[in-house]
């Protein structure tokens, strides 16, 4: 596993490099990925101006920056995701901010380059992506995961299938207007439940 990991960090990127990519891949009507077609390339486009979005305006609370100032743990941070997600532009951005603010080393890798490692974080036996995994920058171990969505979206995904049995393009929407609206706020607490269990000195702030 430990192999796997080093590899996936020493073929990934920063994520203003990622950013880069994607504007490239704009000009060009591309995508990341092994499939190209004009479809993803769309997805491309919309996911770029979002993600834009997102670095210009999302905003951290008092009380979560307070939280996550007590998190001083020597980790890598290694984003697995495609520039056509929809679910990575709106959280990608969100997980790059919280690493940024407690100096946290944030890598991102393209899942269809690295499937060897993408296949050791399968979630329910799919590759879904974004898939954040957060290592010991020591000991190479991993320390916990998070994705492909916040729980609040994975339970709105569940709850859904479980009444239409699959999802549609009007719930793909619905999830979209969800992510707006929330500007994050449930991938910045379900992150901070996370780091809790490294440090919990930051649980233990007011």
């Amino acid at each position: 596993m430990n192999e796997i990991i080093k590899n996936g960090i020493e073929r990934s990127m920063s994520y203003m490099a990622y950013r880069s990519l994607m504007k490239q891949l704009v000009e060009e009507n591309s995508n990341t990925g092994l499939e190209k077609n004009e479809s993803l390339a769309e997805y491309t486009k919309l996911n770029d101006r979002r993600m834009n979005r997102w670095d210009k305006t999302l905003k951290i609370a008092d009380d979560s920056k307070a939280k996550l100032s007590h998190f001083n743990d020597n980790i890598t941070w290694l984003v697995i995701t495609e520039s056509w997600c929809g679910d990575a532009a709106h959280i990608v951005p969100v997980l790059y901010k919280i690493a940024e603010l407690i100096n946290i080393n944030f890598r991102v890798v393209l899942r269809d380059e690295n499937l060897e490692l993408m296949d050791q974080f399968l979630t329910n036996g799919a590759r879904a992506i974004p898939k954040l995994i957060m290592i010991d920058n020591v000991t190479g171990n991993v320390l916990n995961t998070f994705g492909p969505r916040p729980l609040e979206a994975t339970k709105m995904v569940i709850d859904y299938k479980e009444q239409h049995g699959a999802i549609t393009p009007e719930f793909k929407e619905a999830l979209q207007v969800w992510y707006n609206k929330n500007k994050g706020q449930s991938i910045i607490n379900d992150i901070i439940e996370i780091l809790c269990k490294l440090e919990p000195s930051i649980c233990q702030q007011n």
